[in-house]
């Protein structure tokens, strides 16, 4: 059985999820957000994972037209085969397996974290890539937002994409809300919010500002519907399950990453110019710390 079908069941779920019961949307987001789980795991441990009853998930498959729950995960227990993050075999990983309960812990650890960045990067496909370099450059004004631990990702974007796109402003500014920093945003300006579950009030609230100023909205996160009645332009997915239960943003930052090698490849020369200015100036200005020079021996 080919991909198609368990994409288009995704396509499904996410024009009708808002029609569906409250525990019905849980269950087809969860599907959504997280395929190659629901292809793999048993329905009592999806249900639980969930929160909601096995029969939640039966009733959902019937929904799509599938006489059963199996029926309904078999297009995505088979894509696992293609779409499931490949075994990089590295043998490091396997002896450190061996080395005791830190070594086990690492070696599961070092796993997911690169299974994170591999997932991310593959769904950071060159359509999307494409699609939100063109809404960047385009813009006249450009905001990114983002709170709690996610403000570190966002941070670090603006300081290295700000060389790029001088005009880019990190909000909130001040201890303020980024609602302030967008009261005067129209439809040529571009919003880029990043959010991981949960999810920020502040960042949901100032994604539906601008979005009603009709502002482009880019969104970095891990799931498309972080909140009802939000439609971002342009999304880039990440994934962010950790072994710690918090949300790991390594994922985050490796889309950010490729994303900043964009915008620069896209200012050509120019931007490489700005960029080797930058550091000649902090090189100049003693921003970086460099050790006293030895005293020659005679």
């Amino acid at each position: 059985m080919d991909q198609s079908l368990k994409h288009r069941l995704i396509e499904r779920l996410k024009d009708d999820i808002d029609s569906l019961p409250p525990r019905l949307e849980a269950v087809a987001k969860y599907v959504i957000d997280h395929p190659a789980d629901f292809g793999l795991n048993p329905i009592r441990e999806t249900a639980s994972t969930i929160g909601v009853s096995p029969n939640s998930l039966v009733r959902l498959a019937q929904k799509m037209g599938f006489d059963s729950f199996d029926a309904f995960r078999e297009p995505f227990r088979e894509a696992l085969v293609t779409d499931g993050e490949r075994d990089l075999g590295e043998d490091w990983i396997n002896r450190m397996q061996d080395a005791g309960e830190t070594g086990g812990l690492q070696a599961r650890a070092a796993r997911n974290e690169i299974n994170i960045v591999s997932r991310s990067l593959r769904l950071m496909t060159p359509e999307k890539v494409q699609g939100v370099v063109d809404c960047l450059l385009k813009a006249e004004r450009r905001f990114v937002t983002a709170t709690r631990a996610s403000y570190a990702v966002a941070y670090y974007f603006h300081y290295v994409g700000r060389m790029a796109l001088p005009d880019l402003n990190l909000i909130p500014r001040h201890m303020g809300s980024a609602v302030d920093e967008l009261v005067e945003g129209t439809a040529n300006d571009v919003l880029i919010a990043m959010t991981l579950a949960p999810y920020s009030a502040e960042t949901i609230k100032a994604l539906r500002f601008a979005r009603a100023r009709g502002m482009k909205i880019v969104l970095i996160s891990d799931s498309e519907l972080v909140a009802p009645n939000i439609e971002a332009d342009h999304v880039l997915t990440v994934a962010a399950n950790s072994t710690h239960y918090f949300g790991c943003y390594v994922g985050a930052m490796a889309v950010v990453e490729c994303l900043l090698s964009h915008l620069v490849a896209a200012g050509g020369d120019q931007i490489r110019k700005k960029i080797g200015n930058y550091n000649d100036v902090r090189e100049e200005s003693g921003a970086y710390w460099s050790p006293s020079k030895l005293p020659r021996i005679r």
